[in-house]
């Protein structure tokens, strides 16, 4: 391990040199990819060097306990070399974790698609407040939180809404979220008090970057249509409604928010070029074909990755068996006790594969 921190802290010099350099200065693109590059090696080698210190301080500890002729000077010393080590240890299990392979999409951008699964107007009513608590999350993360396109119902439910969040590390927070997320409440229709169980499903992609993937231009077919929905002036009056269709996948993305065709359309892009993104990578790793079903099943009720219980005020994810009794301020974007729960369990997981 030490022999590879070793590289990683010398890259960092060699980085740190380079961007120094006149001639990487004046090459803006060269420039922002080794700062991207050393930014992402700062954090480890900051920790190296940590761990270096307190080795040697450790080291330094030993020589004056061998000449140490005091019992409360050594005493003293014992205490200070229990100390480091604690340290030195913490920092090894620190370091050992900045080593595991890094998602390459962790620091990107991220786009969630929300959709009604099973249970009718309340299945639709429930992913209004998933939208609603990914957005208060990127609210108190500080990401920039944009809605890509939205179909909702009469009664302010959300059949489909796509919604971009933007700012470091947006990815590897959210990329749990891909999955079924089930709901028993009591609906306000229900006279007679009844639990119902809804669902609704999320995928989770990381956006993706212009230079990553290629369009033909003929390998699309753009239709323009009147916006639809509940409410607002602007709909059904000027056709500014756009529906991307990429032939060679017959991947389909549509987007009606905005009051400009151009807008709706870069949006549009946005989203094909993040789903053929995650259809690539998919394919180069040689994974299921239909990936993004795999994300998030069929929206049965019985499939699952969390129970949002309201008789109980219950938040349940079933993949660590952690179960929060929270409702109202997880719903209110407080995720962060779930979502570091189960980075630690992937992590965890990583770490055992590792040592096998």
């Amino acid at each position: 391990m030490l022999e590879k921190l070793k590289g990683i802290k010398e890259r960092y010099e060699q980085l740190t040199a380079l961007l120094s350099d006149p001639a990487v200065i004046g090459d803006q693109s060269r420039y922002r990819e080794l700062s991207k590059e050393q930014a992402g090696l700062t954090d480890i080698v900051n920790a190296y060097d940590e761990y270096m210190a307190a080795d040697a301080e450790i080291e330094s500890c030993k020589a004056m306990l061998e000449e140490a002729d005091d019992a409360a000077m050594r005493e003293m010393i014992h205490e200070e070399l229990n100390g480091l080590s604690a340290k030195e240890q913490e920092l090894s299990e620190q370091l050992k974790v900045m080593l595991l392979p890094k998602d390459p999409n962790d620091d990107r951008d991220v786009i969630i698609e929300v959709r009604a699964g099973t249970g009718g107007e309340e299945a639709a009513l429930f992913g209004a407040d998933l939208l609603r608590m990914y957005t208060r999350y990127a609210e108190r993360h500080g990401y920039r939180a944009e809605l890509m396109n939205e179909n909702y119902t009469e009664k302010g439910g959300v059949k489909e809404a796509v919604l971009s969040l933007q700012g470091k590390g947006a990815y590897s927070r959210m990329k749990f979220e891909s999955g079924v997320h089930r709901v028993q409440r009591v609906p306000e229709t229900e006279s007679q008090g009844r639990i119902h169980t809804s669902a609704a499903t999320v995928a989770v992609l990381p956006e993706a970057e212009d230079v990553e993937v290629d369009i033909n231009p003929n390998d699309l077919q753009i239709d323009t249509y009147r916006s639809g929905g509940a409410g607002g002036q602007h709909v059904n009056k000027t056709e500014s409604a756009i529906r991307i269709t990429h032939i060679p996948t017959g991947l389909v993305v549509q987007c009606q928010d905005e009051r400009s065709q151009h807008k709706n359309r870069d949006k549009a892009m946005r989203v094909l070029k993040s789903r053929l993104l995650e259809l690539y990578q998919s394919k180069a790793a040689e994974a299921e074909a239909d990936e993004r079903k795999s994300q998030v099943g069929s929206g049965d009720r019985s499939e699952r990755i969390r129970t949002y219980n309201f008789p109980q005020s219950r938040v349940t994810d079933h993949r660590i068996g952690l179960t929060l009794y929270k409702l109202e301020t997880f719903l209110d974007g407080d995720m962060d006790e779930v979502i570091d729960a189960l980075i630690l369990a992937e992590r965890t997981r990583q770490l055992s594969s590792a040592e096998e």
